[in-house]
């Protein structure tokens, strides 16, 4: 029993899990073409250091996570800018976003080139769109975009509305969308086997009546969460 408690408290310092729910061997990280920029709030990275932020950049080799609000002066975030030999892009919704859905193989390489580099926000809705209106060099990026016409497996969390993708959801998404335009050939049929474990962990835990952190009293009925609530609400660099 001691010992069961023990790797309970535990936790894994790779996928910030506890021990007894460590994802790792299930981490296969993807070798890509494109290189994938997590900006991710601090209230994300302080919070939900086990979010799908941080298992996106674990999936992936050619990614890395930058910690800040305001990136108008981030010393990382202008050197990737300011190289004329990257061919920098905001994956964020938009009317003159570049729709990744909707484009053809050749179109896509035309407008991202072979080795684009692409900067996601990572955070609640509310705080992406912060981010963005505080950050002058995010905003002068050429955007791109993807038609959603599936449902958030995240219904834990609370989202704007069920067809808006976790971190992990909407990288896989575009991975699948590139290799389609041909700039991607690798395999992303495990890339979500992480994310799905991590959901089965917490539905299991929170339906599990005999777990001394969960009321015996609670109701056991899981409803997805699809809005925010009103009022309220592999390497990493910190904001300079």
């Amino acid at each position: 029993m001691q010992e069961e408690l023990k790797k309970y408290r535990d936790q894994c310092y790779t996928c910030m899990r506890p021990a007894s729910t460590c994802v790792c061997k299930l981490i296969k990280p993807l070798q890509t073409n494109t290189r994938f920029v997590i900006l991710m709030h601090p209230k994300e990275y302080k919070k939900q250091k086990n979010g799908t932020g941080h298992m996106t950049n674990l999936q992936l080799e050619n990614a890395e996570i930058i910690v800040g609000v305001d990136f108008n002066k981030h010393q990382r975030v202008n050197e990737i800018l300011a190289n004329q030999n990257n061919a920098s892009f905001l994956l964020y919704p938009g009317k003159q976003s570049f729709n990744l859905s909707t484009s053809n193989g050749t179109e896509i390489k035309t407008f991202m080139g072979q080795h684009p580099y692409l900067f996601i926000l990572d955070g609640t809705w509310p705080c992406a769109r912060k981010m963005l209106k505080l950050s002058k060099n995010l905003q002068q990026l050429k955007r791109v975009s993807f038609d959603n016409s599936i449902k958030s497996k995240f219904i834990i969390k609370q989202q704007p509305e069920s067809l808006c993708l976790s971190t992990i959801e909407s990288v896989y998404t575009v991975l699948n969308l590139l290799k389609t335009g041909g700039l991607e050939n690798c395999d992303t049929s495990k890339f979500l086997v992480p994310f799905e474990k991590m959901i089965e962990y917490q539905l299991d835990y929170m339906l599990n009546p005999d777990s001394k952190n969960y009321s015996l009293t609670a109701s056991r009925e899981i409803a997805p969460k699809f809005q925010y609530k009103k009022k309220t609400q592999r390497s990493t660099i910190l904001e300079s």
